[in-house]
């Protein structure tokens, strides 16, 4: 199996909640854990920008990564959201297990 967490960052707390917890609702990510009180300092329409935001760390397996896309660009409030993507290349073998559960569409517990 091949993993990745993407990123993506929010204008508030519950935007960022209610995207997680239809990811992992869904069974699209395993995980999503949500870091608050980032400065985000950034040029949009020619204007230097100075914003605070929540981040959205989000583990999955690689192949639905593009579903994750897809969700975030639908629920999101911003024109053009961040979606970041890295690839997990290693990592405790018991984690990476649970992801797999946690994004397989068996109804087993995880």
């Amino acid at each position: 199996m091949s993993y990745c967490m993407l990123m993506s960052t929010f204008g508030s707390e519950e935007e960022a909640i209610k995207v997680g917890g239809l990811l992992v609702e869904g069974k699209i990510a395993a995980c999503c854990q949500i870091i608050p009180g980032i400065s985000s300092i950034y040029m949009w329409k020619g204007k230097l920008e100075n914003t605070k935001e929540f981040l959205l760390l989000i583990k999955t397996r690689e192949y639905l990564a593009e579903n994750v896309e897809k969700l975030i660009l639908e629920k999101h409030s911003y024109e053009n959201p961040e979606i970041i993507q890295i690839s997990i290349d290693d990592g405790n073998e018991n984690y990476l297990n649970w992801i797999d559960c946690c994004t397989s569409k068996n109804k087993k517990l995880c």
